[in-house]
């Protein structure tokens, strides 16, 4: 399997003759087992799946290129065995994921059954190789991104003034799941008024009201890929002075959709956005990123904000989402998930931007 030998290409490098992996998306990644519970342990020639009696059968059916081994209550009762068999002398493990807890867990069951081995942190390997989307994962992510299109589309002339923030996001939450998305990629977002100042705001009893900015963030999700799409819209009548922060915001999102290209630091296409709202003289009021890769998770590489460090190229898949966020009055946020393809951005999201 060629995810696995790009694992094991990037293992050497980092001196690496093992790695665990328990993370949900890298282990449906590498291994295409979509089961809530499992370990995998790859080493230079070798890869399991251990995971316990709900999902042996499953495993066996989604992941046939890995040995499937039933695990036991305790780490201790299966994992020195079967890392002893694989002869593994440096086992790297997600030190951003497994949590104090399981560590000591595994050096325990380690110590206990005498098998000398080291438990190496090791971050952001199988994330890199998440980072550069491979044509089936572009499919997917784009099929979902179409129906988010087209269940906002839906969504916005059902919305009216008087209509609750939970209602809202209950009816677009429905849409998604009767168009064919597997649940939703994330708690959906409706905020509207000075809700809408908070970016992460959760729907509320409040009412929308005509005239308010009502932004709503939204996700489905296809084949275990995720969309992610926030419009910012005005039931009935658009306020003046938020209508002009809604224009600066998309010329910040325009400017950056068309200047972002391949080679280009992350923090350097942030940027691109930032030093339009900073010029409009509310650069105080955009507080977070750019955006963020999307893929088997809402959230991940790259990350394109004004502290990253990476180096964005082909195959990426990252929103580009720009926002101004005024406390007590409202905020605008537009958001769109791009590729970077031949050295330029292609926007895959369709949905409607006008007022």
């Amino acid at each position: 399997m060629e995810r696995l030998q790009k694992l094991r290409t990037s293992m050497s490098e980092k001196g690496l003759d093992g790695i665990l992996v328990c993370r949900p998306e890298n282990r449906h990644y590498l291994s295409g087992f979509t089961g809530s519970a499992g370990w995998l342990i790859i080493s230079s020639r070798e890869a399991v799946l251990a995971t316990d009696f709900r999902y042996v059968e499953q495993a066996k059916a989604e992941s046939p290129e890995f040995a499937v081994i039933q695990t036991k209550r305790e780490l201790r009762d299966w994992f020195p065995g079967v890392v002893s068999d694989m002869v593994v002398q440096k086992l790297g493990f997600e030190a951003d994921f497994v949590s104090y807890d399981s560590h000591q867990q595994l050096g325990d069951a380690l110590k206990t059954a005498q098998v000398v081995l080291e438990l190496v942190p090791a971050t952001g390997l199988v994330e890199a190789l998440r980072s550069i989307k491979e044509p089936e994962e572009l499919a997917l992510i784009t099929e979902a991104v179409q129906l988010g299109d087209d269940v906002f589309e839906e969504a916005r002339r059902l919305m009216h003034p008087g209509m609750t923030e939970k209602e809202a996001a209950w009816e677009i939450e429905k849409l998604l799941r009767q168009g064919g998305s597997d649940g939703v990629a994330f708690e959906i977002i409706v905020a509207s008024g000075p809700n809408g100042a908070l970016p992460h705001a959760r729907p509320t009893d409040k009412k929308l009201v005509s005239g308010e900015p009502v932004v709503i963030d939204m996700g489905a999700r296809i084949g275990g890929y995720c969309s992610d799409l926030t419009r910012t819209i005005f039931p009935s009548v658009a306020d003046k002075d938020m209508a002009n922060i809604y224009d600066i915001v998309l010329k910040a999102q325009m400017a950056a959709i068309e200047g972002v290209t391949s080679g280009m630091e992350a923090a350097q296409a942030d940027q691109l956005a930032r030093s339009v709202i900073e010029e409009a003289g509310h650069g105080d009021r955009f507080g977070h990123g750019l955006g963020h890769g999307v893929g088997l998770a809402v959230h991940e590489l790259p990350t394109v904000g004004p502290a990253s460090t990476g180096t964005l190229a082909d195959g990426m898949v990252f929103t580009i989402e720009p926002g101004i966020y005024l406390p007590g009055t409202g905020g605008v946020r537009i958001e769109d998930i791009v590729v970077l393809e031949n050295g330029k951005a292609r926007t895959l999201t369709r949905a409607g931007k006008d007022l």
